[in-house]
């Protein structure tokens, strides 16, 4: 059995990229950082971060571009993909990506702290992220809120 999934709960580190290619399909390009915290033999509180490079593709791309900003808190889902590309110095190079399938919003940068810190999703975002109901809360993440390690039993989805 073979499984290539990756889950990545993080803020954009920039503005969305959205592009249509030749062909016509749309695709979104998404800086993300996730850190990870921990506390070394001595006590002292470490963090590293790490940046992430996401591609959507279709209509999550349209939405993604539209909606999501720098800074806002986003959930991704997807899988890694190797591509090969030739440089503009002629160079032949190699990237790896997340190409990612479903997303969900999170609170908005210099959102306050509550359960939906004031954002709603959009309609059209909700369709394509995640189907819910109308009068269904949307669960979003904080990761502001969080204290230590993020436990999976908290994450809301």
């Amino acid at each position: 059995m073979n499984v290539n999934k990756v889950i990545l709960v993080g803020r954009l580190t920039k503005d969305p990229e959205l592009r249509t290619t030749p062909s016509g399909q749309t695709v979104t390009s998404i800086s993300l950082a996730t850190n990870n915290f921990w506390t070394d033999k001595s006590g002292q509180k470490q963090e590293k971060t790490e940046f992430h490079n996401i591609v959507l593709w279709g209509k999550t791309a349209e939405v993604a571009g539209q909606y999501l900003i720098k800074g806002q808190e986003a959930y991704f889902e997807g899988r890694l993909q190797t591509r090969a590309y030739t440089g503009k110095d002629g160079v032949e190079r190699r990237t790896t990506e997340i190409v990612a399938e479903t997303m969900q919003f999170g609170s908005k940068p210099g959102a306050g702290g509550g359960s939906n810190s004031g954002y709603a999703r959009p309609a059209a975002a909700a369709a394509v992220a995640k189907p819910q109901t109308p009068s269904e809360k949307i669960p979003t993440i904080n990761l502001d809120e969080e204290q230590g390690e993020i436990r999976l039993e908290d994450v809301p989805f």
